[in-house]
Order: C-alpha cells, then structure tokens, then sequence
C-alpha cells in the first residue's frame, strides 16, 4: 500500500495538468447539477418560494364584521412565533375591463409587514398620497392586487379599477402594483381575492363594516390544528368568519407542483446521467493517456491489484475534491451569479429539500464516478507490461474503398481523414456519439416542453381554448339572451358566439359527479379540439376529456349513461378532446341536446371567439362600454398561466445542459488527440502539411458533434413528444397537446452544436500540428 501511494504522489506531480483537468471538470459537473437543482426546486415549489421569502403566515384569521381582534392574547398562545396584523377587512366588488371579481380589501401601511409580507411582483407598494387625498375614494387612492385576482381583472400597474364597498357606493382606485402571497388564490365563484389599501383608503370605502385579518406564524407547522383550536377559543367561535390553514393554500398550489415535478424529475435524472458520464469520460482519458506508465510499473513488479487500487484511490480523491470545490462554489457563490439562476439559488437555500439536495446530488454524482472509475482502473491493471506488444496492434481500422475512392476523386485529404477518424471502427464510434447525444437529447426535450408552453399561448384553440372570453349575463337586471346576441353582434372583433350551461351530473352508480356542459348549437357547433374521433355532428352526440374516459372507464364510440336533477340523459360519445378545465372530467354536448331534456333550459353563459389578432382586454373594454355593468366578463383560464415559472427554468437548463455536453466534448477531443497520435506522426512524415492536420482533428471533431446532434435532437423529438403527452394523459388533459420546436430551432441546435465541436477542436488541432516528427515511445504505446 505505501508502494501504491508514493507511486499515486509521483503521478500526481508528474501530470499536474490533466489532473487538474479531471478535478475541474468534476467541480463543474456538480455545479451544473447544483444550479439545476435549485432551478428545479424554484419552479416546482412556487408556494413554498413565496411562503419562504414573504416569512408568510401559518393560520389566518377572518373575523365578523364589527369584530375586534385581541392581538396581544393570539401572540401569547404557546406556539405562535409572530404575527401579521391584525388588519382591518372589508368585502368589496373590483371592476376593470369588464371583468368583476369579489375582493377582501385590507388595510396597511406603506412599510409592508415583516411577517406575512406581500411580494410586490409588478409595480410598486402603496404610497402614502397627498394630505387633500386622503381618505377619499377618488382616483388618488391606491390598492395593490394580489396577482391572481389581478390576472383575472386584467388589471395591470397604473390602471384605475371601479371598487363597490360594503354600502353599494362606487369608488376609483389606481393600481399601484400586484403581488404575491402564500394565501389561497382567488378562484371565480370561490374564495374572494386580496387587495392591500391605505387605512384612509379602507375608510372611504367602508368606514364600520369591517371586520379584521390576523396571520399567526408558527414554531412548528405541525401543531397548525391544535393552535387553530386555542386562537378561535381566545378570540371566540361566535367571532371567528373564516379560516384558512397553510395546507389549503399549499393544496391549491399542488397540482402545479406535481405537473412541474414531474417533468424536472425526468431532466433532473437525466442531467444527472450526462453529468457522470462527463466526470467518468474525463477519468476514463486520463486512464488511457497513461498506459506507458502503467506499463512500467507492471515491469517493475506492481500487480494488477495494486495499479488498480492506485488508479481508483487517486481518482476517487480527484472526484472529491472536485465535488467539494463545486459544492462549496455554489453554496458560497450561487446566490451571486446574476439573472434568474442567482435568485434560485438564494430561494433554494430556504426550501425544505435543500440540505438532502446538497448532499445527495453530489453524493450520486461521487458514486456513479466510482462506478466508472473503478471499470477504467480495472482496465489499467490489465494493460501489458510489454510496451512493443501493444506498438504491434494497429491503432485504426484499415481505409475502406469508399475512402480510396474519394482520395482518388480529389476530395481534400482533411476530410476523407478526418471522417476515418471520426468513425474508425463500430463500437469506438456509438460511444462517444452516445455520451455527446446525450446532453443534446435533454435539450431537445426541454425545447419540446418549451415549444408546448408557448402553444397555449401562440394558438389557444388548438388545446382546447377556442374561446378567449366568457360572459354571463347579470339576473335580474340583465339583458335578455336576444339582446346580448345583439349587443355582441355590435362588437367588431367578436368571431363566434356560443351559447352554453354547465351542469353536476351524477356518474352510473352515483360515486362521483363529473361536469356536463352543453356548448353552442347544432347549426353552430363549438370547435372543440378533437385528438381522436370527431366533433358533435348529430342528436345526442358528445365529446369528453381524458378525465372522463379514464374515470368511467370508457372509450370513444360509448354510450354514456348519467343523471341530471335526477333524470337520466345518455350521450354517445364521438371523440376525445384536450380538456384542460376540471381534470379532463368533463363531456361536451351541444346546448340543444341538453334543451330535449330540459325546454326552458336558458343559457348560462356565453363563450366568445374572437378574431385572429384581437386583444382580449380590448374586447372586454368594448363589451363593458356598449353593455354597461349588466355583465360578467371573463378571461377563459389558461394552464400556461400556471406554468409560467417553467419558462426561464427551461431556459437556464438548457444554459446547464450546454455546459454539461462542453464539458463531454472537451474530454472526447483530448482522448481523441492522444488515441490517434501515432496516426498523426505517421501521416505527418508522409507529407501532409501542419494545416491539413489541425483541418482533419477539426473536422473529427465537428462530424462526431454533427452525429451526435442529428441523433440527440431525433431522439430528443420522440421522447419530448412521448414524455408531453403521458404527463397531459396523467393530468387528464389528454395526449395530442405536444408541440414540436420549429425547425429553424433544432437547425440552430445541430449548428450550435457543431460550431462549438469546432471552436473547442481549434487549440488541440493548432498544438498537435505543431508537433515535431518523432515517434516516441511515448506514441507507440
């Protein structure tokens, strides 16, 4: 063993560059990993990143109007670690472009709270308005809007909203910014939104029908059920509206996080692979650069246990210094490095996870190196210790026909060689191919996963969105349905009306309720997007989501049996669309079929298709203008609103995947170089010139990098597609949402990835050209 150690020294000293080549590209390997973790985790837990940052509170408190809020008795109960306000409440109605949504206004200051703080995310926090202003309900006061109702009013910074208070008086507020809270969302019909306003303010709106808002933060989270039993007794059951736990909030956000999990799990895992194979490939080189030596030391009587156990001790000690120099660079340095990755960093430090990350990431990463490392070292103690033997064996394959040919064409010399280099022999070309393929097929699938996102946004109707907005007519005072079609009519942008109602219905066997909508009329269907079969065309025809057809078990070309108000309505279903309201639980039918069942059957709604190229806010303005506050406008809800962190994580990884397959592509270039060295020495003292030498290792070098991303990006095609539509069939949305990059897009991959194949090619190729006309041993062996 202490043979094997000052031999391990030796080699250290005497190859201080290629291991600090193998100690660097470890260190950034588990820094690209880290980064992406911290990616991951700021995307797939965007409640737990907000909770985090605003110090958010674990029970809210709602009490009745007229209610006071004994503050000092809550912040003494065992337990509690801070609060948020108390903060005096008032239920208001917010109106803009339109739009109308229900919002609990509450009363701050222009200093937001340490505890349950509001993130501001556009605009800014409340000012505190001129002495003449205050307290008025005019235009110089201001609110800010937590960013789902905000979303849902289209209300964005510097807008005025109409705001009706407790007493039905209309007042003018001026958006000052929107913010983020770890509270649950607003939800149309449901849980009314936030908005944060000035005391003065809240007093011109409502001055004593108000009731009071108490966050309590907790010591542990998990005695949230036992200090929401001691806050209600201190504060009186019979005071005590509402209240709303973090795990409510938390649910509310879940599926985001199991939709955005599972998709990062999967880059997650294969980062990891490429990343390994990267450290592994750069250990492996470095193996095979030194087989001279190990030779010697077989001659000199080292056994092959014993080169075994030095190539892995010393190694194995490169992967962990490098491991350690990169964990602690990002643990020190991440938060610093500017733009969004930065930031997920310094919020990843806060989520649950972060320890086991920082200590499982690299710990897998150190283990799969190992594996790898110990093959390689396995290999170097089966290397001959007769140097002439393995001088003897020829280093390349024989030059084909196709290769003769072509140098008798006059096909440049580079070329020809540098394909015979590229791809010498079957198993020595798949290799390198597939360790570079990889990093580009994760680039690809985010690409896929990218190009899925902007669909939603770019061509709504093709994923089941046709409608962008959805007006419901206000009862009693409301236009009748002949005069709404008339005052829709008068709106230029407006493509299509349909009629709609939606329904309960009672599933056979009355174990669950699904949703029944009948939308548009036989003589205007509505465009659903049909994946398989096809529309309503006929009677008693219907279309459902993969939700449905999951949940009864059922396929296309089924009768479906179901009750509503307790009479039976079967449908026969024709196809399957994308569904992305309700879980995919949902059967379409048009509002005629479900007239046969019920004649005064009135429409609820109605769904709007605009034209191509309309603002829908622009829409909604228009409609508000012609028809006054007689209707309800809403924007139809769009999964990419919920998905939008994706967008720059997918980004950043892509940055991380690059870096990851540079990192590959440097280690295949320099194994590359030294594998064929006598080949090159030869062909140098035959004729070919320094120049045509570096052309044929670039050339190598950029056709391995052009095979590996014409592969990366096919295989990268096929798994994105499969990968987006399992996980729509899982979420009940249904397969058939993917959309493939563009082509100019994968072009640009193959390309960028072939420049950077040449470009990192370049020095090698200039330092081997260069070379002296000597056949070492060093080159024979």
């Amino acid at each position: 063993m202490r043979a094997t150690l000052r031999w391990a020294q030796a080699d250290f000293r005497a190859h201080r560059g290629e291991a600090l080549f193998v100690v660097l590209a470890s260190a950034g390997v588990i820094a690209s990993l880290l980064l992406a973790g911290a990616l991951f985790g700021y995307a797939a837990n965007p409640w737990q990143r907000v909770f985090n940052q605003s110090q958010g509170a674990h029970i809210w408190l709602h009490t009745r109007a007229g209610a006071a809020t004994d503050a000092d008795a809550l912040a003494a109960v065992d337990g509690v670690a801070a609060l948020s306000g108390p903060y005096r409440t008032a239920a208001t109605t917010i109106e803009s472009r339109g739009a109308r949504a229900g919002v609990t206004l509450r009363a701050a200051d222009v200093e937001p709270p340490q505890t349950g703080r509001p993130l501001v995310a556009a605009g800014s926090w409340l000012a505190r308005p001129d002495a003449a202003d205050t307290g008025t309900g005019s235009a110089t006061g201001s609110v800010v809007l937590e960013t789902s109702v905000a979303r849902a009013l289209w209300a964005e910074p510097g807008d005025t909203v109409r705001v009706t208070g407790p007493d039905g008086a209309p007042h003018l507020l001026r958006v000052s910014g929107t913010a983020d809270a770890a509270e649950p969302r607003y939800r149309p019909g449901g849980a009314a939104g936030i908005g944060w306003v000035l005391p003065a303010t809240l007093d011109g709106i409502a001055r004593t029908d108000t009731g009071q808002s108490v966050g309590l933060r907790l010591e542990d989270p998990d005695d949230t059920d036992f200090i929401v039993q001691r806050a209600v007794t201190v504060l009186g059951a019979d005071r005590v509206a509402e209240v709303t736990k973090w795990q409510q909030a938390r649910s509310e956000a879940g599926g985001d996080d199991r939709l955005l999990g599972t998709v990062f799990a999967v880059f997650g895992l294969g980062a990891l692979l490429a990343a390994a194979l990267a450290a592994s490939g750069a250990v492996g080189a470095r193996v095979r650069g030194q087989l001279r030596d190990i030779a010697v030391l077989k001659a000199i009587g080292f056994t092959p246990g014993q080169v075994t156990r030095g190539f892995l001790v010393q190694h194995l000690a490169f992967a962990l210094l490098g491991v350690a120099l990169g964990t602690t660079a990002i643990a020190l340095l991440g938060a610093r490095i500017p733009g969004r990755i930065g930031e997920a960093v310094a919020v990843w430090q806060d989520l649950p996870g972060h320890t086991a990350l920082m200590i499982g990431i690299p710990g897998g990463a150190v283990l799969l190196i190992a594996a790898s490392t110990g093959l390689s070292a396995w290999r170097a103690g089966r290397v001959p210790p007769v140097p002439v033997a393995r001088a003897a064996l020829p280093s390349a394959a024989p030059m084909t026909a196709l290769g003769k040919r072509a140098l008798g064409m006059r096909v440049p010399p580079a070329l020809v060689l540098g394909w015979r280099a590229a791809f010498p022999r079957r198993g020595r070309t798949l290799v390198p191919v597939a360790r570079l393929a990889l990093p580009l097929v994760l680039i690809t699938v985010a690409l896929v996963a990218w190009s899925t996102l902007d669909q939603f946004r770019s061509r709504p109707a093709q994923v089941g969105l046709a409608a962008a907005l959805t007006v419901r007519s206000e009862q009693p005072a409301g236009p009748s349905d002949a005069e709404l079609e008339e005052t829709l009519a008068r709106v230029p942008d407006i493509a299509a009306v349909h009629p709609g109602a939606e329904m309960a219905a009672l599933v056979p066997g009355q174990t669950g309720t699904i949703t029944l909508r009948g939308l548009g009329t036989a003589r205007q269907p509505y465009p659903s997007a049909v994946v398989e079969g096809r529309a309503v065309d006929g009677p008693d025809e219907a279309v459902a989501g993969q939700g449905l057809l999951d949940l009864l078990g059922v396929r296309v070309g089924d009768w479906v049996r179901m009750t509503v108000g307790g009479r039976p309505q079967i449908l026969h279903l024709v196809g399957r669309t994308i569904e992305p309201e309700s879980g995919g639980r949902v059967i379409t039918t048009t509002l005629d079929a479900l007239r046969e069942r019920d004649p005064q059957l009135r429409p609820a709604f109605h769904a709007l298709e605009l034209r191509e190229g309309a603002d829908p806010r622009a829409v909604s303005g228009a409609l508000a203008t012609a028809a006054g506050a007689t209707l309800e406008i809403r924007e139809t809800p769009n999964p990419a609103d919920r998905l939008e962190p994706a967008r720059g994580v997918i980004g950043a990884l892509i940055a991380v995947l690059a870096l990851i397959g540079l990192i590959e592509l440097l280690t295949l270039i320099g194994t590359g170089v030294r594998d064929r060295g006598r080949d090159l020495l030869a062909l140098k003292a035959i004729g070919l010139t320094p120049r045509q030498i570096g052309a044929m290792i670039v050339t190598a070098a950029g056709l391995t990098a052009l095979v590996a991303a014409l592969v990366g990006t096919t295989v990268g095609v096929l798994s994105g597609s499969w990968l987006v539509d399992t996980q729509g069939a899982s979420s009940g949305i249904g397969a058939g949402i993917v959309q493939l990059p563009p082509l100019p897009v994968l072009l640009t991959v193959i390309v960028g990835a072939v420049l950077g194949a040449v470009a990192a090619a370049a020095l090698p190729a200039t330092r081997t050209a260069r070379r002296r006309l000597a056949d070492s041993l060093s080159e024979t062996l």
